[in-house]
């Protein structure tokens, strides 16, 4: 902690990563220990304590006027220990603490009365700390790339789930783009327990993953456990809505049905090359299958929110929930 008081320009309000909090009544210790592990679980940031909601400073309690052991106590009331950077601030003649919280990268951090909370933005514009539910902390973990969720099982579903048409499209998408020769040779059940669309329950019973469900999961088992999953495919011309569909069908067969629907609206023109007239497609058909393969596999599937492909005068979008893996600085070469 710094021991002179720094002259830093205060945040002009609250956002995501900034958080003003009060302490003319004396903030406990419990409401800063919250708000500090609501910032740790986003995006880390600043917390600024003395200071109003409106922004306006009005200094720190007498019993903070001496920030020195703050540092300790943030740490012994969070698990992980959350370390954080206390600096004495002086905005114009009002002392005030700003606080730096590192983003947390290697778990979710939670009091130690056995608080998860996290951070977001109402409606309003305005930052709000709430609970992690457990669908956000399995989110968490996968973002940060300690769970891998397509191989958890998914609850409820069966191996009856598994559409032996889609199983037999993915041999034959083995057989046309020059896949692993040994999955031909795999019976069913060898094939699903291979390829991770499997695992075993603590009863010892098979049960399907998410990643089964998506590559051979039948479409009504799709709906029912795991409603997260849909593609939406819209050709905008002008002010025109040419195409506008949405599907929830396994992976490999909305890739085809998309690629199908795509080829319509992507025509080709000649170039002429020395003696020779070569069609060029206004999308290369190889990076579009790409970026829509990658934006279905790699998509934050805890997340509602459907991967949208959308073609318009401007070029082609394609977008998806979630975002890349978090790395680390210290796993980094």
């Amino acid at each position: 902690m710094s021991k002179t008081p720094q002259h830093i320009p205060l945040p002009p309000a609250e956002s995501l990563t900034v958080e003003f909090k009060s302490d003319r009544k004396r903030l406990s210790d419990d409401d800063l220990v919250q708000a500090l592990v609501c910032l740790a679980n986003t995006e880390g940031g600043e917390l600024w304590l003395g200071v109003e909601d409106n922004g306006a400073p009005t200094g720190l309690h007498p019993s903070h006027s001496n920030l020195s052991g703050l540092t300790g106590l943030v740490a012994a009331r969070t698990s992980p220990a959350l370390q954080v950077i206390v600096e004495s601030i002086n905005l114009d003649g009002v002392p005030v603490a700003l606080i730096r919280v590192p983003k947390s990268t290697h778990s979710e951090v939670a009091t130690t009365s056995g608080h998860y909370l996290r951070r977001r933005i109402k409606q309003d514009g305005t930052p709000e700390c709430v609970a992690m539910l457990p669908h956000d902390r399995r989110s968490f973990t996968s973002r940060i790339g300690l769970s891998d969720a397509s191989a958890q099982p998914v609850a409820g579903a069966t191996l009856e789930d598994f559409d032996p048409l889609e199983r037999e499209r993915l041999r034959q998408a083995v057989r046309a783009y020059g896949g692993d020769s040994v999955l031909l040779e795999l019976d069913d059940d060898q094939l699903d327990a291979a390829l991770g669309f499997t695992t075993r329950t603590v009863t010892g019973e098979k049960s399907p993953t998410l990643a089964g469900l998506l590559v051979i999961g039948r479409e009504t088992a799709l709906r029912c456990f795991v409603p997260s999953h849909e593609l939406a495919f819209q050709v905008l011309e002008r002010e025109d809505v040419r195409f506008n569909e949405f599907r929830r069908f396994p992976l490999l067969k909305v890739l085809e049905w998309l690629e199908t629907n795509f080829r319509a609206y992507n025509p080709e023109h000649e170039v002429q090359i020395g003696l020779f007239r070569v069609p060029v497609p206004r999308v290369d058909l190889s990076a579009f299958r790409e970026a829509a393969a990658n934006a279905l596999v790699h998509r934050d599937y805890h997340k509602l929110g459907a991967v949208h492909v959308r073609l318009d005068d401007q070029g082609l979008t394609i977008s998806n929930p979630g975002g890349l893996v978090e790395v680390s600085p210290s796993t980094t070469s």
